[in-house]
């Protein structure tokens, strides 16, 4: 205790500020991560790593120490090979909340486009029948543009309506809305999430292909079910499920809504970071409550 004592009466400003960074700089990177695969693949290394130094340190095992202090070399080496995903897609994240401004579209244009995909989803949540549409924010999708069939149209229900008719050539596919608030194209193929940490694991591969097109960048996923007509809405791997059109509403504008041209960087982050709590709230109650 005297030993603690000493040591905080020793600190000084500098010593304080540069705890509190580091301390910052690993909460960071752990929210990050958290909710992907890596989280796993990490704790199993890293309760190996330490079960191993434990054995070799009560019974001195002399050659199982040595091959561990030589391969912890290896394994930093590694370890951005073994997490190049997740690495890759933390730097994306870095990157766009550097971006000063939003490439949005206008906001009469995004309230437009809320107004026909809630119009739309409820419709076709009726009718059950199956749809995947994808608000593009500020990460590129021209890679998933190009799989589909390019159409550069206005956002309208009844647009949306017919192109996912189950009789209908396109419906098998996502429809982008681009950042120009047009449809850019319909039956466009999404990234299928590798993640197991899905609300359901019984979900299709509408619902995995919403999940894998957040997790590639910032993108905005508004899924129907064909089965049950429930609407679930996704974003940065997350899922909301079993939604009706009034809370559909309240989410796509809290993500995609309007903002205020000089305070869009500072009140897109914050509304983020509260919507992504509340997200998690729901999501964790959701879990406690299935047996």
């Amino acid at each position: 205790m005297e030993q603690i004592l000493l040591i905080l009466q020793s600190l000084e400003l500098t010593d304080i500020v540069d705890i509190g960074i580091v301390t910052l700089l690993f909460y960071s990177i752990s929210f990050m991560f958290r909710g992907t695969q890596a989280v796993a693949l990490f704790r199993g290394i890293a309760l190996l790593v330490i079960g191993l130094i434990s054995v070799a340190a009560v019974l001195r095992l002399e050659a199982l120490s040595w091959i561990i202090a030589n391969s912890l070399t290896a394994l930093a080496i590694a370890i951005p090979v073994i997490f190049q995903p997740e690495i890759r897609r933390v730097l994306e994240r870095l990157g766009r909340g550097m971006i000063i401004g939003s490439r949005q579209a206008p906001q009469e244009v995004r309230v437009s486009i809320i107004d026909e995909v809630c119009a739309a989803s409820e419709k076709l949540s009726a009718r059950r029948h199956g749809a995947l549409i994808v608000l593009q924010r500020n990460s590129s999708l021209q890679e998933y543009i190009r799989t589909g069939i390019s159409l550069d149209s206005i956002v309208t229900a009844d647009l949306l309506v017919t192109v996912f008719w189950p009789r209908t050539e396109l419906h098998d596919g996502a429809v982008i809305i681009s950042r120009k608030g047009r449809i850019a194209s319909a039956s466009s193929v999404l990234p299928i999430t590798a993640s197991r940490n899905l609300p359901n694991p019984n979900l299709g591969t509408r619902h995995r292909a919403a999940v894998g097109i957040s997790e590639v960048g910032d993108a905005l996923c508004v899924i129907v079910s064909e089965e049950t007509g429930k609407i679930s809405v996704t974003n940065a791997g997350r899922m909301i499920l079993d939604l009706d059109s009034q809370r559909l509403r309240l989410i796509l504008n809290a993500y995609y809504g309007p903002t205020d041209e000089s305070w869009t960087s500072f009140r897109s982050r914050v509304r983020e970071i509260w919507a992504d709590l509340r997200l998690r709230m729901q999501t964790r109650s959701r879990q406690q409550a299935q047996p």
